[in-house]
């Protein structure tokens, strides 16, 4: 039987308009839900005016974009008095979900196989990738969720 995509991905998973306060998505990924295998979900697809795929906004994205962005090129050396953090906190404030998100975002089709999805999160370091049909978002497949089906299914391991 070939397993895609559709098997495995999760179908409930949180939307944010690109144009949003940033202020928004911050708080959609501290409530994140936890899925079945027990992860908490730490990122948002963002949409466009008619609801397609324009990017992700992670938590990892969020942290990045809130640091000064001096560190890009100081290093770890570096030390902020706290009124000169607070600054960049406010800086951070006024933007929206476009300015921080990861976009272009690589995706598959609800019948992409899943080990063509095995090896594109390998070489990509990638955690996540959303599931899109008829340019609507449908789904999200998730490292841990592919893992635990493999555990699971092909490894015949009890994971409870």
């Amino acid at each position: 039987m070939k397993l895609t995509a559709r098997d495995v991905m999760v179908k409930e998973f949180n939307t944010i308009d690109q144009n949003a306060p940033i202020e928004d998505a911050v708080r959609m990924i501290f409530r994140g839900k936890i899925r079945k295998t027990g992860y908490k979900t730490v990122s948002v697809i963002v949409t466009g005016k008619f609801g397609n795929l324009v990017g992700v906004v992670s938590m990892f994205d969020i942290l990045y974009h809130l640091r000064p962005p001096i560190l890009n090129y100081m290093g770890d050396s570096i030390d902020f008095p706290e009124d000169a953090l607070n600054a960049y906190i406010s800086r951070f404030k006024g933007l929206t979900v476009a300015q921080v998100m990861n976009s272009p975002v690589r995706y598959v089709s609800p019948e992409t196989n899943l080990i063509v999805i095995v090896d594109r999160m390998v070489k990509e370091k990638s955690r996540r990738l959303p599931v899109v049909e008829n340019s609507k978002v449908i789904g999200i497949v998730y490292l841990a969720e592919v893992f635990g089906h493999l555990c699971q299914n092909w490894l015949n391991i009890d994971i409870h």
